[in-house]
């Protein structure tokens, strides 16, 4: 490793320090979450270690829990961590153009809306070693969070659990609420989701199929919706 790269990394991994504070507290309800899908300590540390992404992840586990198909689960994480996929085009202006393969598979592992932020933020081109250095440790907190979670879970009573797993719903409001007061629009779209979730939920038909089918076919049509009536794009889309 050359001393530029070193420095570098070890950078990074002190810039990963808060967020592996803020992601220890996060994946232990997500632990819990996954204590209740029925997944064992090992089970949910692989799970974090290889996803790194709260909504994806609880998706999943969410699906585990109802022991629906794998094609719902593909299609359920794919829609949660969309976002990751724009964020992976974003960083790639930033990587030399003689950067080879191998490292920009890596950085994909990397990108996490923290570490993004981060990596964006960084002067110049982006070395790789710095988001390196930041996933080595936040993603050990994630996973060391998530095992804890399951172990506590199995050792607390099952009422406490099920009110510890509230936490994880409170993780997803601190999200959507600071959106949802700057902007009317989003402030919409969240009560209509919310409308039509239960709509569905008690329309025949639509009501038999598993939530995690419902929650996908939602997404798409609202979200769909939403670009059409309000496209986001360039400079306006960050005025809004």
């Amino acid at each position: 490793m050359r001393a530029q790269d070193s420095e570098a990394f070890k950078l990074g991994l002190r810039h990963g320090i808060p967020i592996m504070l803020g992601y220890l507290a996060v994946s232990f309800a997500l632990g819990i979450s996954a204590r209740n899908a029925g997944l064992s300590v090992i089970q949910a540390g692989v799970a974090s270690l290889t996803n790194m992404a709260s909504a994806g992840e609880y998706a999943g586990f969410q699906v585990i829990r109802q022991d629906s198909g794998l094609i719902e689960m593909a299609l359920m994480t794919l829609i949660a961590n969309a976002r990751y996929l724009l964020m992976s085009c974003a960083l790639s202006q930033k990587l030399a153009p003689d950067l080879r393969t191998p490292h920009r598979l890596l950085l994909g592992m990397t990108v996490t809306d923290e570490m993004f932020a981060l990596s964006v933020a960084a002067p110049g081109m982006l070395n790789p070693w710095y988001p390196y250095g930041m996933f080595a440790v936040s993603a050990t907190g994630w996973t060391v969070g998530t095992m804890l979670g399951v172990v506590v879970g199995n050792a607390l009573p099952a009422r406490l659990v099920s009110a510890l797993s509230v936490s994880l719903f409170g993780m997803f409001l601190a999200a959507i609420v600071p959106k949802a007061r700057e902007n009317r629009f989003i402030r919409g779209l969240i009560l209509v989701s919310m409308a039509l979730s239960g709509i569905c939920y008690l329309l025949p038909g639509i009501g038999s199929l598993s939530s995690g089918m419902r929650v996908i076919l939602l997404t798409v049509l609202i979200s769909g919706a939403a670009a059409v009536i309000r496209p986001v794009d360039g400079e306006a889309g960050d005025a809004q």
